[in-house]
């Protein structure tokens, strides 16, 4: 290889990781906020009247809006990547249009309950739109990006949702006391600020792609049977996470410690989430997304069971870390398994459709908090074995999805492989081939 092609490669490697780090700070400045909404909305909705019982209600009526929005933005992204820099400018817009319904949320409320309607229409607002900035930046790192370097760039992209979660427990408390439009404002310029160098990324990924030759984006293709299973999948493993980490964590946590003590223990999580995602993404590069699923799918369901089981606060603590650890791989595998999935031109719709999975998830966790379904005696055992369940029938599943897409021999190249076909008779790699576009499988 010539010292030529060694700089491009070396460009080409710095402009990706740049997009997956860039994305990471867009995921962990909008997840931020989230959770800056989640802690004020109480104080919000009292300021206009709304009943502290109605907050789950409101909360639970952004999630059925995620489930739309999201695969609906996933589609729109299909279609508008096509123009280079058009999709950054459009999800930049609509940011700017979230961030304003956001940060006017707090000076709404202190109108009284005369704004009541308008503090409705402003969650709605900022709820449909902010949906712009999950699955359309991730079309552009399927589209663009190279598809050996996906499961790396989603460990990155996951990042910035892992450390938002570990953070999460603090802002609780250091934002309990704080005037609401502070906190309001700076997450929103913090966010549309970053939002707004969308279009630079999107330039840089596409102009990595021209100087490797990769074709240009082929019309989308209708999808097939795979990606139904794959998402239905995706739904019982969401509500397995959302079934243990939100509802029987912090109980299992109080059997050995005090209340206080859950804000430096539910991170624990959150730490195995984000250390495991970069080790599970070589693997998914070389055996796929859904193997890495379902595998971590069963491994997560032993953790979740040993949490349960667990003696002694160290032995829960350990089976927390491997409980994150286990959805950290899901997760960061299932966004490389959608945009392999969607790679015929379908990949903001697949990956739409992941994060549609993921509220579907949360709004059935909510439903079940809000029916107090944990308090009834008949269901609380039910909600306390359905993690373990969730994710080992989902775990068995993937494998067996991967297991049958192998015997029908569809393809799943290795990259190295690929470039080892094409070496030349005198041992070097030709140009042209190093360049070649390589695929990789779900």
């Amino acid at each position: 290889m010539t010292e030529v092609e060694l700089a491009e490669d070396a460009a080409a490697t710095s402009a990706s990781n740049r997009a997956g780090v860039y994305l990471a700070v867009l995921q962990l400045a909008f997840t931020l906020m989230w959770t800056v909404y989640v802690i004020f909305l109480p104080k919000l909705a009292a300021s206009v009247g709304i009943a502290p019982s109605a907050v789950i209600v409101i909360l639970m009526m952004d999630q059925l809006i995620f489930t739309v929005t999201d695969t609906a933005m996933g589609i729109v992204a299909d279609r508008i990547s096509r123009v280079v820099g058009r999709l950054g400018l459009i999800v930049g817009l609509l940011t700017a249009i979230s961030c304003i319904a956001f940060v006017a949320m707090p000076f709404v409320a202190g109108n009284g309950p005369n704004a009541q309607a308008a503090l409705i229409a402003l969650i709605a607002i900022w709820a449909v739109t902010s949906s712009a900035l999950r699955a359309p930046p991730l079309t552009m790192l399927g589209k663009y990006g190279a598809r050996p370097k996906l499961p790396l760039l989603a460990a990155l992209v996951m990042l910035g949702y892992g450390l938002a979660g570990a953070l999460s427990p603090y802002l609780g408390v250091a934002l309990r006391e704080i005037d609401a439009r502070l906190p309001f404002i700076l997450s929103s310029v913090v966010l549309l600020l970053v939002a707004l160098a969308l279009s630079r990324v999107e330039r840089g990924l596409v102009a990595v792609a021209a100087r490797e030759g990769r074709p240009k984006l082929a019309p989308a293709k209708p999808l097939g049977r795979v990606p139904l299973l794959f998402i239905a999948s995706m739904v019982i493993l969401a509500l397995g996470y959302q079934l243990h980490f939100s509802i029987n964590s912090a109980p299992f946590f109080l059997r050995f410690a005090k209340p206080a003590d859950l804000e430096w223990l539910m991170p624990v999580f959150w730490i195995g989430f984000n250390i495991a995602m970069f080790p599970a993404s070589i693997v998914t590069r070389r055996r796929g997304g859904l193997v890495v699923m379902g595998f971590a799918g069963l491994l997560g369901a032993v953790a979740v069971l040993g949490a349960e089981l667990a003696g002694s606060l160290n032995v829960l603590i350990v089976a927390q870390f491997l409980a994150g650890a286990a959805w950290g791989c899901m997760l960061m595998s299932a966004v490389a398994a959608a945009l392999a999935i969607g790679e015929t031109g379908a990949e903001g719709k697949v990956t739409g459709l992941v994060f549609s999975a993921l509220a579907l998830a949360t709004f059935a966790r909510m439903a079940a908090v809000a029916g107090g379904l944990q308090k009834l005696p008949d269901y609380a055992p039910l909600l306390y074995w359905a993690p373990v369940a969730c994710w080992s029938v989902a775990g068995a599943g993937l494998l067996v999805l991967a297991a049958s897409r192998a015997q029908r021999g569809v393809p799943r190249p290795h990259p190295e492989v690929c470039a080892l076909a094409r070496v030349s008779k005198d041992g070097h790699t030709s140009h042209g081939s190093r360049r070649a576009k390589t695929r990789s499988s779900p």
